[in-house]
């Protein structure tokens, strides 16, 4: 059987945290973690030319991870990241050069081989970059997850913004202080599960994925099935890279013929798993922790 192949588009930086530097970026992470379970990945993004693009290009093929990355005369991008309890602020440095990633034959021929691509707002907010990835997401094949993980970081969003995305995705996947910050922008009302059922209806979703931190998460699909799961619990190292571990579980479950119970209750044991590593790119064990079963939260 073929490989399923997953794309990423956007950001690749370095996290500078106290004890260092770290290779980072929502989407590069998200590769990462489809690529650990069994899928072929590929991240799209682009470094300066400097010595941290040099190293940062290094750090990425040493982890195993297959990239396009552009070279530009822009700054490799960086963010300060401050862990408080092991939850992370961001200080997103403008202007580098994942800001500017050019449309090229290249990266669109990757972005039409691919099952599933995955895509955020944080990329979006230089007109270039955001021009390139709304044009790739034009280019997918029939049937490929377009896998919207809204991500949001600072003031780099627009109403304009999330719905050209929204637009574009199959799958949207959004976290419940997100959540809140829409309910005003798109007059959303009701619970939570109202909300995801209000998102599939009014954009055509396969799937709408919210998460809830250290408490829950639900996914629903577009005939109204869903799961809902209580967050394990377990000792924290921090939690760079959770979010985007739980989304390359997901789709690597999913394009690999698992149920929607079966891929959410992957997808929370991984996630469980990275935030007791550090850094978003940590190591899989030979097995993957069962946490969900082993407390009895699965419902």
């Amino acid at each position: 059987m073929t490989q399923p192949i997953v794309v990423s588009l956007g950001e690749i930086l370095w996290d500078m945290l106290p004890e260092g530097k770290r290779a980072g970026g929502a989407p590069v992470n998200f590769t990462y973690h489809a690529a650990q379970n069994g899928l072929v990945g590929r991240s799209i993004s682009a470094i300066g030319n400097d010595s941290l693009g040099d190293e940062l290009e290094a750090a990425v093929k040493n982890a195993g991870i297959d990239a396009i990355l552009q070279r530009n005369d822009y700054p490799t991008g960086t963010v300060g990241v401050v862990l408080n309890d092991g939850i992370p602020s961001y200080e997103i440095v403008q202007g580098v050069a994942w800001d500017h990633v050019a449309l090229t034959d290249e990266l669109i021929e990757a972005v039409s081989e691919a099952d599933a691509v995955c895509y955020g707002s944080l990329a979006c907010r230089d007109e270039e970059s955001k021009n390139t990835i709304l044009e790739l997401l034009k280019h997918t094949k029939p049937g490929a997850l377009k896998y919207y993980d809204i991500n949001i970081r600072g003031d780099f969003f627009s109403k304009e913004l999330i719905e050209a995305q929204l637009e574009a995705a199959t799958v949207f996947k959004i976290n419940d202080d997100e959540l809140e910050l829409l309910r005003p922008m798109f007059g959303i009302e009701g619970s939570d599960e109202e909300a995801c059922a209000w998102f599939i209806k009014h954009y055509d979703l396969d799937y709408m994925i919210l998460t809830g931190g250290s408490q829950f998460s639900i996914i629903m699909k577009r005939d109204g099935e869903t799961s809902y799961v209580k967050t394990p619990r377990v000792k924290v190292a921090d939690t760079v890279g959770a979010g985007d571990s739980f989304s390359g579980a997901f789709t690597s479950e999913i394009l690999k013929g698992s149920s929607l119970h079966e891929a959410h209750i992957y997808a929370c044991n991984v996630a469980a798993y990275v935030c007791t590593q550090s850094g978003a790119w940590p190591e899989y064990p030979a097995e993957i922790p069962n946490y969900i079963h082993q407390q009895g939260l699965d419902k």
